[in-house]
C-alpha cells in the first residue's frame, strides 16, 4: 500500500508520493520493499495514487524472478477499499500486506514461511507494537488472561498501549471477510474491521515487535 496524500508532509508530497521521500540515502519505498524481497515474497502489488507512475519509474519490473502489478487508486475511500482493487491479482492465496510508509528492523522471513506452510487456515497475524499515546492507531483489547478480544480503532481511551501498526498476513478468507464487512457497513469500512473479524473468530495473532524496531515515516 503507498496510497494517501500524505498532509501530514506537506509541502514535500505536493508533487510526490510520501513513500518516494528520501531517508538517508533511498526512497521509504525501498526499505519496505527490502523488507518484503527478504522475506522471499515474488509476487507484489503497489496501490498507489495519482503519482504511481512515479513510483514504477522508480520501482520498474522488478527483481529477477518477481511480478510486480500496478493499481492506481483514483480516490481514496480507504484501504479496505484500495485493497479491493489488487484483488484480482491476489485472489486464493495467502497475503502479507504492508503499508509503505512503515520501517521496520525486523525480518519476516521465518514468520512469512510458517505462516504460508500453515496446512489448515491459519488466519492473520497483526504486528503490533507498544505505544504511549496509541491514540491514532487500533488498539488491542484483552481479556484477563491476555488473549485479544477486540481491536479500538482510533479509542479516546485506549483499552491498552498495544498498537496495531500497518504490516499483516492474511489467509485465504481475507477477502470472504473483506466481502462481509462490505455487506454489513456499506463503504465505510476499514481494515480494522477486517480484523476484528479475525479477532471474533479466534484466528488472531499478535506479534508484538516492541517500540525501537519500527518507525512510520508518514509523521514528521
Amino acid at each position: 500500500m503507498a496510497g494517501g496524500h500524505g498532509s501530514r508532509l506537506y509541502p514535500f508530497t505536493n508533487i510526490t508520493q510520501k513513500t518516494l521521500l528520501p531517508i538517508y540515502n533511498r526512497p521509504v519505498i525501498d526499505y519496505a520493499l527490502g523488507t518484503i524481497r527478504r522475506a522471499g515474497i515474488t509476487n507484489i502489488t503497489i496501490i498507489s495514487n495519482q503519482f504511481i507512475g512515479q513510483i514504477a519509474k522508480h520501482v520498474g519490473s522488478g527483481l529477477d524472478g518477481e511480478t510486480i502489478h500496478y493499481v492506481l487508486e483514483e480516490t481514496p475511500e480507504g484501504v479496505a477499499k484500495a485493497l479491493n482493487l489488487a484483488r484480482p491479482h491476489n485472489e486464493n492465496c495467502r497475503l502479507l500486506i504492508y503499508f509503505s510508509d512503515n520501517i521496520t528492523t525486523i525480518e519476516l522471513e521465518e514468520n512469512v514461511k510458517k505462516f504460508t506452510d500453515h496446512s489448515s487456515n491459519p488466519g492473520c497475524i497483526l504486528l503490533s507494537r507498544d505505544e504511549e499515546s496509541p491514540h491514532a492507531f487500533g488498539v488491542a483489547q484483552f481479556d484477563d488472561d491476555g488473549n485479544i478480544i477486540d481491536i479500538i480503532e482510533k479509542p479516546e481511551n485506549p483499552p491498552s498501549n498495544i498498537a496495531i501498526g500497518g504490516i499483516y498476513l492474511f489467509d485465504e478468507q481475507f477477502w470472504t471477510l473483506i466481502d462481509e464487512c462490505q455487506n454489513e457497513y456499506g463503504d465505510d469500512f476499514s481494515i480494522t474491521d477486517v480484523n476484528r473479524k479475525y479477532v471474533q473468530k479466534g484466528q488472531a495473532e499478535l506479534l508484538n515487535i516492541g517500540k525501537e524496531t519500527w518507525i512510520d515515516c508518514g509523521t514528521p
